[in-house]
């Protein structure tokens, strides 16, 4: 598994659309009127690799297990759903399991869909969503100093030290500041504006490649502290139809396009969360494994298997370039070209790794 995203927004932005599309399915039920997704509809769509399909080329593998990202399109939130308008704050918890938020903001004009508030501005509907996300941190907070708060009475050093930042967070939830923008560590509260945020824009399919007014707008407001991506999910659903790769390609080069949305979403995850790939290869598969960038070998090891960590002796390491140029495991050992690396080797990106292990 690579890494997950909740797909939210306000009800008719594009959310299920650009999740069908996302996912190449028809699992959400993308249709012009408010709450019709019900349950959190979920997808898991292949990383692109072409790295991995050139080691697994090379090496004869006879299997290739790509990285996955998986998606969650969450139902529409409204102003007051921490509170329990439209469907509530039932929805606000599944945004809990996801490692980032996609948040798709209407940035198109469309009379025959209409907008929850009867208007476009996209700013007005981030500050919704982001309202709601705080008012429910705002909520869990209080909750967690309450407990905290009966801990340092009873002396707990480290109970105390996370009430003093707790109540840091809180002051800031009140004045309007996320998690994720206050200056004391928020990671052990797990709250939902601790989350990296990625605005995708829904644009009409003429400003797919430019942008709009309102596009530009939220890139304005919002382009120095969070990636924003310009994406139409109709032309989204169009490639996703497309299975030729030269022929997506085509269609992507005369739209002035030079790579689909999924790509968009992909690369700036694995930016956003610190993330990269590493690659188990052999006769057998072709393996690709996400990784958060600095973890070190055993680590790494980890991601396969528990006992892979703990009885790590050594790894044997190769570059993908010598791979593949050099054609194969053995002519790399031939030619030098293998590492043997112990227990503090930072893992590379594109490392191909072979561990040693006590059982």
């Amino acid at each position: 598994m690579g890494f997950n995203c909740g797909i939210v927004g306000l009800p008719n932005v594009g959310k299920s659309t650009l999740f069908n599309a996302l996912t190449q399915s028809a699992a959400a039920d993308a249709q012009n009127y408010p709450f019709c997704t019900i349950e959190p509809n979920t997808g898991r769509v292949v990383v692109p690799d072409s790295t991995l399909h050139e080691l697994a080329r090379t090496a004869g593998s006879q299997k290739i297990i790509p990285t996955q990202l998986e998606i969650v399109d969450i139902a529409g939130l409204v102003k007051g759903a921490s509170a329990g308008e439209g469907l509530g704050n039932k929805f606000l918890g599944n945004i809990l399991s996801t490692d980032a938020i996609i948040h798709v903001v209407r940035c198109f004009e469309n009379d025959d869909i209409v907008h929850v508030n009867g208007r476009i501005d996209p700013l007005a509907d981030i500050e919704t969503i982001e309202t709601e996300l705080m008012l429910a941190d705002l909520e869990s907070v209080e909750k967690q100093i309450k407990n905290l708060e009966k801990k340092a009475r009873g002396l707990d050093k480290e109970a105390a030290k996370l009430l003093a930042d707790a109540n840091v967070i809180k002051k800031n939830l009140e004045s309007s500041i996320p998690a994720r923008l206050g200056e004391v560590d928020a990671s052990p509260f797990n709250l939902l504006t601790n989350k990296p945020v990625i605005y995708v824009c829904n644009v009409e399919e003429a400003s797919a490649a430019t942008g709009n007014k309102y596009s530009d707008m939220v890139r304005e407001k919002f382009g120095a502290t969070n990636p924003v991506l310009v994406i139409s999910s109709k032309i989204e659903m169009e490639i996703s139809q497309i299975v030729d790769l030269d022929e997506r390609k085509m269609f992507l080069d005369d739209l002035g396009l030079t790579e689909s949305g999924l790509d968009q979403v992909i690369k700036t995850g694995y930016q956003t969360l610190g993330l990269q790939t590493y690659y188990t290869i052999g006769p057998k598969e072709a393996h690709a494994w996400t990784i958060t960038t600095g973890m070190t070998a055993p680590q790494a090891a980890g991601k396969i298997h528990t006992d892979f960590e703990k009885g790590f002796i050594r790894a044997e390491v190769i570059s993908p370039d010598d791979f593949i140029a050099l054609g194969g495991e053995v002519a790399v050992k031939e030619a030098g070209k293998m590492r043997l690396v112990g227990r503090d080797y930072v893992m590379q990106n594109g490392d191909i790794c072979h561990f040693l292990f006590n059982n």
